[in-house]
């Protein structure tokens, strides 16, 4: 804290300037001062189901073994936290002294940050580092000296834009990026760009009323007490959904228009709709009930019936009006082949509860399922 403001703290910053709208700080903090002025912001979904934050759920061993080491005899942290900083921070630069032509896009000074009011919302958010951060508030050295990286950013957008960036090349949660993808506005890399339509359509399928998969999804943000009844993961269906958009012989890939790089989301939905609400219809049984007891509400259930879908859907109009009980007819044909809940999957000689998230079992199961249709197909007809 400064002696003229008591509400502030004021630190020797080096100022990066890459874009003029969001200059970049490199400064030290003590361990006691990072969460004293910064905010965590943990993924999570208003009453609405807007998506808020975009941290990942604190990692308790992790965390644990951090502030082992950091009250070890000689620690060494030269990782940084990197922050996003509210427009207000103020930076005089430090006069004199000659610039190198080099440094030309970077100014020593001294930068002021304001702490927070009681109840107030704080000045900076964690974008990396959340572990570090909650370890070094538990530290015995509270004021061991720790090197940030900020830069000015006041939306939850640019922050979320950052996250999902600095993050992309690290071991986190799959299912917390997919979730976060839609919330990007900014141009992503190829393979994070051919997720973010699915994930999209699987918030969709999760917060629709009228989706047989209302409710069922789980997400990162989703609340420990919503959690028992969502039993689907959200990979899993991100996955079946980008399988069928992506692959031309997949049933949702005539809803894009690759040209324009344009989706008929309502067709998909649409289509996805009709689909799973034949899937849950045939199968009362299995449906909406924890993977541990029915395998179709498992990845690899739902990763197989979705290339299922490709072909039933591929020989069935779905703005019809007996689109339903077409897919209910096609879906009875294979029901009593189906060990979701007990039994054993004959010909794969595997037991319904062996089946395993592996792409060996998605493979096989999902033959299987082709082959059985495709056989009771010409009976049908």
């Amino acid at each position: 804290m400064t002696p003229e403001d008591p509400k502030t703290i004021e630190v020797r910053a080096l100022r990066i300037v890459q874009a003029a709208e969001n200059p970049l700080y490199v400064f030290m903090l003590r361990a006691e001062e990072v969460l004293q002025f910064a905010d965590i912001s943990r993924v999570s979904r208003d009453e609405v189901g807007k998506l808020i934050g975009y941290q990942r759920p604190q990692v308790k061993r992790h965390i644990e073994d951090i502030v082992e080491y950091l009250d070890s005899d000689k620690p060494i942290f030269p990782n940084p936290i990197i922050m996003a900083l509210s427009p207000n921070v103020r930076f005089r630069s430090t006069r004199g002294g000659k610039r190198m032509p080099s440094d030309r896009e970077s100014v020593t000074g001294r930068l002021t940050l304001s702490l927070p009011q009681e109840g107030k919302p704080k000045p900076a958010w964690i974008v990396d580092g959340q572990q570090r951060a909650l370890a070094l508030a538990r530290t015995r050295r509270n004021d061991f000296p720790v090197p940030i990286n900020a830069f000015v950013a006041d939306t939850v957008t640019l922050q979320r834009d950052q996250f999902v960036r600095i993050n992309n090349t690290k071991p986190l949660p799959r299912g917390l990026v997919t979730e976060l993808l839609p919330e990007v506005e900014s141009p992503l890399p190829a393979r994070l760009a051919i997720r973010k339509a699915p994930s999209y359509l699987c918030d969709l399928l999760n917060t629709d009323q009228n989706s047989p998969f209302y409710g069922l999804i789980r997400r990162a943000s989703t609340a420990a007490n919503k959690d028992k009844r969502a039993v689907v993961t959200d990979t899993g269906v991100v996955e079946m959904i980008q399988q069928s958009l992506t692959s031309s012989s997949g049933c949702l890939y005539p809803y894009r228009d690759v040209g324009r790089g344009e989706t008929d989301f309502d067709g998909v939905i649409h289509a996805l709709h009709l689909y799973w609400a034949g899937v849950r219809d045939t199968f009362p049984e299995a449906w909406g009930i924890h993977p541990e007891r029915s395998r179709l509400m498992h990845g690899t259930g739902i990763r197989a019936m979705g290339r299922l879908m490709d072909r039933i859907l591929g020989t069935i109009d779905p703005l019809g009006g007996d689109a339903p009980a077409n897919v209910r007819k096609h879906l009875a044909s294979i029901a009593p082949y189906c060990r979701w809940t007990s039994g054993t999957w004959e010909e794969l000689a595997y037991r319904w509860n062996e089946i395993e998230n592996l792409s060996k079992h998605v493979n096989e199961l999902s033959n299987h399922l082709i082959r059985i249709y495709q056989v009771e197909r010409r009976a049908l007809s």
